[in-house]
């Protein structure tokens, strides 16, 4: 007798059941109303938590939210799209020092659409390691004792941000600290980071051996305990300097910066800060340099603040 069937009669004796592996989709469910982390995560058979359906769905497959809900704390290791296209809010409640969604997915492409991630009092709203693309859409990160969303890739790549709300969190609305070797992109449109006990938006370029180009657009940054804008922090000494006059390079334009303690602030002179047709107003410091200064286009709007930076450092010419 086989080893195989041997193995079976063992199993027929016992009454044991062999279940075949489950199988994964390309697109997955999750339900508040009838999901069940048993479930194969179909639209029939939708899944309880975005943790089962993401480990049910194929690399570059899709999770859809079918109601409004809380759906788990969540860990990203693969190309992936997570979308809630209006059910109403679909959730992720973080405590005890956890994070919301957490990004550890080398070279993959990851999309996040309608989420909202909410702190009962501790933890991150979203950190990231690795993935090489992050977009995150109409979403929200709040109450967190950390940072709302907390970028620290390890290789190159890039973070989207458009129509979407930091706010109240005890640490940065956004916090960019590459550690990367190569380059890394950052854009963000139509952000809004309120009330957050550090920055509302920080590049700190203190572990960034690599160059990151962060360029933000109509986006508001108010009542922060730090600045609303900011670029911090010395880079290492085997960092990559950019075109400019440094590696870390922040742009801000069409945007609001106004009752924070620095409108915009920039503290080294081997990174690079440039603001233009902004509004910079009711801000203990509107523009504070540094030794290298807060670039201006010239065009801005300046008004209210108080303290000795009030008006911004140095001028750059239009082209």
């Amino acid at each position: 007798m086989t080893k195989a069937l041997l193995l079976l009669v063992a199993v027929a004796a016992f009454g044991l059941q062999v279940s075949p592996a489950r199988a994964q989709l390309a697109r997955t469910f999750v339900s508040s109303v009838n999901g069940n982390d048993a479930n194969n995560c179909s639209q029939a058979t939708p899944c309880r938590t975005f943790q089962a359906a993401h480990d049910n769905t194929f690399d570059q497959g899709e999770i859809t939210v079918l109601d409004p809900g809380g759906y788990g704390t969540l860990t990203i290791r693969k190309s992936i799209s997570v979308v809630n296209d209006g059910v109403g809010e679909a959730g992720v409640l973080v405590s005890g020092g956890a994070v919301g969604i957490e990004v550890a997915a080398l070279n993959a492409y990851v999309n996040l659409r309608g989420i909202t991630v909410n702190g009962t009092g501790a933890g991150t709203g979203l950190r990231l390691d690795n993935a090489f693309a992050l977009t995150i859409t109409n979403c929200v990160f709040r109450n967190l004792t950390g940072n709302g969303i907390e970028y620290r890739p390890n290789n190159p790549g890039s973070l989207t941000i458009t129509d979407t709300l930091i706010a109240d969190n005890g640490g940065s609305g956004i916090l960019v600290k590459s550690r990367s070797s190569g380059a890394v992109a950052v854009s963000l449109g139509r952000v809004e980071m309120y009330n957050n006990s550090q920055d509302g938006f920080t590049l700190d370029s203190s572990e960034q051996p690599g160059s990151v180009n962060a360029a933000i657009t109509d986006s508001v940054a108010a009542n922060n305990f730090g600045a609303g804008f900011a670029n911090r922090g010395t880079p290492p000494a085997n960092a990559v300097n950019s075109p400019l006059t440094g590696q870390g390079q922040l742009m801000v334009t069409r945007s609001v910066s106004s009752n924070n303690n620095f409108g915009f602030f920039q503290d080294q002179n081997n990174v690079f800060l440039v603001v233009g047709e902004s509004i910079v107003g009711m801000n203990n410091d509107g523009a504070r340099g540094g030794t290298a200064g807060v670039f201006t286009y010239q065009d801005n709007y300046s008004f209210g603040n108080s303290g000795n930076g009030n008006a911004f450092v140095q001028a750059v010419s239009k082209q």
